[in-house]
């Protein structure tokens, strides 16, 4: 125990870490992480029990001399495995609802999800060690270890209902994304209606009481249902989340997804210098929103005063990123990848790169690129209001420039 508990819980916090979005505390996704971990904390505990349980297979000529069940061994040996393998799962499960809690400040965990991640943690126990004592040979131990990772990991996010089953494969939970209501209830009696059919299934083989046998039926019929239910999702996971906006009103209004709140003060920072080089021109903006999805960089653009960014999470530099997404969206992508405007993207990037504070990539000409960084900040803004459709549109020339 004093082995396998801190080895399980660094391999079950490696993969749930990745799974949390970066910067962003949100309690459906701390869920799915947390779940997410059994996908390598199963086929471990699997391989464990297998292990174990061929290697106690040597003393059952010792345990039937005495008077207890032949079942006793075997339970009292699956017992410990599984309480070695939910205290794993409790330290993960700990340390990142901690930093969730930590971040957010608030509590909204939903206990089902935890639940069904350690029901389905004890099913890979019960698979393992009912493997190793049905077939007592070493290489039973590869099979479990290469099946159990073979269904963990091949089932990929939304492919088919079948990836809703324990381990389930769900990927990160962005914030305007909720689960399905009820998800992570039948996944957790479909975990423990299986388990359940198993470990009641091998005490029969061993005592042959027909007492047994309701409640294998019991556990087969609730298997049956929560499957059916798991299919009717169809391997969809996700819904969207109704939620409002966390906003900061000055200098600029700039409005988030309320689990983002924390980025306001840099997000204002960030695009407060550009919203004021834009005064004036077509792509003035004074509200800023986080719209949901991933999105494809270039594809955002100012209107009506408003520019709506994506924000997936809060990684260093998504201050910058967002502003670069303000200043991509400003450029027409379909007019400037014409060829006979090649030359113009080079001016439009130099405009650009003033824009956003950065350093012009390349210079379309010394003369002209020395002539820009001469002006004041007020010509270039003053100059910006007259060119803003040859920046926009990557029509811009030397000649432009002059004056």
């Amino acid at each position: 125990m004093l082995i396998a508990v801190p080895v399980l819980a660094v391999l079950g916090l490696a993969l749930a870490w990745q799974a949390l979005i970066p910067g962003v505390a949100y309690w459906d996704n701390t869920v799915v992480a947390v779940s997410a971990s059994v996908r390598l904390l199963g086929p471990a505990t699997a391989t464990l029990a297998a292990w174990g349980a061929v290697r106690e297979h040597r003393l059952d000529h010792l345990r039937i001399l005495t008077s207890r069940s032949a079942a006793t061994g075997p339970l009292l040996d699956l017992l410990l495995l599984t309480l070695v393998s939910l205290l794993a799962y409790g330290v993960v499960a700990g340390v990142v609802v901690a930093e969730t809690l930590l971040r957010a400040g608030t509590w909204d965990l939903r206990p089902a999800g935890l639940l069904a991640g350690a029901a389905a943690l004890v099913l890979h126990v019960v698979l393992g060690c009912l493997a190793g004592r049905l077939f007592a040979s070493p290489l039973v131990v590869v099979a479990v270890a290469v099946t159990t990772l073979l269904w963990a990991t091949l089932r990929t996010d939304g492919s088919s209902w079948l990836s809703l089953l324990p381990p389930a494969a769900i990927g990160q939970v962005q914030v305007f994304d909720g689960l399905r209501p009820g998800l992570f209830t039948d996944q957790l009696l479909w975990s423990l209606g299986f388990g359940a059919t198993l470990l009641l299934g091998y005490m029969w083989t061993v005592s042959r009481r027909a007492v047994i046998v309701l409640p294998i039926a019991a556990a087969l019929g609730v298997t049956a249902v929560s499957t059916v239910r798991l299919h009717g999702y169809g391997g969809a996971a996700l819904t969207p989340a109704p939620t409002g906006y966390a906003c900061g009103r000055w200098p600029l209004t700039v409005c988030v997804h309320p689990a983002l709140r924390s980025a306001l003060p840099s997000l204002e920072a960030a695009v407060t210098p550009l919203a004021a080089r834009l005064a004036g021109t077509p792509g003035a903006f004074t509200r800023v929103e986080q719209l949901p999805g991933g999105g494809e960089v270039g594809e955002v653009t100012v209107r009506g005063g408003v520019a709506r960014v994506h924000l997936t999470d809060l990684a260093p530099g998504y201050w910058h990123r967002a502003a670069q997404e303000i200043g991509l969206g400003l450029i027409d992508a379909r007019v400037c990848a014409a060829p006979d405007h090649m030359r113009g993207v080079l001016y439009s990037s130099m405009v650009s790169a003033w824009l956003l504070d950065e350093h012009p990539s390349a210079a379309p000409d010394p003369a002209t690129a020395r002539r820009f960084g001469r002006w004041s900040e007020q010509a270039r803004r003053s100059w910006l209001r007259t060119h803003y459709a040859g920046y926009r549109h990557c029509s811009l020339r030397p000649y432009d420039f002059t004056g």
